[in-house]
């Protein structure tokens, strides 16, 4: 199963789907899961965890947020959309960056992943107009 082919059986899509946006949705819901087990897995540390797992769990909302608008073709709110993409790309690079400070592997991971969603936000931003 694929979320593009998906959107492209919309009736309003057709084969004029949104390549770069659908791979934002993709990894914007992928995300969404990796900050929520690291911050699953942050609270299980012994260690005070607090603002990762605070970050972690921001950006998960964010990145949910962000793959059901991606995916919503009836109509047009060009500008939500727009809006949404930066928020994400903001709180994936937030959670990143704290997610960098520690040696934890499920944080180096979270990170890693959530670079990955911020990328594909910013190339799927500059498709939406």
């Amino acid at each position: 199963m694929s979320i593009e082919k998906m959107i492209r059986l919309h009736p309003d899509v057709g084969q004029d789907a949104n390549e770069a946006l659908a791979t934002a949705a993709r990894h914007s819901m992928l995300c969404s899961l990796f900050c929520t087990s690291c911050a699953d897995a942050c609270m299980a540390e012994e260690m005070d965890m607090r603002q990762c797992v605070r970050t972690c769990m921001d950006c998960a909302d964010v990145c949910n947020a962000t793959a059901h608008l991606a995916v919503r073709r009836t109509g047009q709110n060009v500008e939500l959309l727009r809006a949404q993409l930066e928020i994400c790309i903001k709180a994936c690079e937030t959670c990143a960056a704290e997610c960098e400070k520690h040696d934890h592997e499920h944080c180096k991971l979270c990170a890693t992943m959530c670079r990955e969603c911020a990328d594909d936000c910013r190339k799927a931003l500059a498709t939406v107009q």
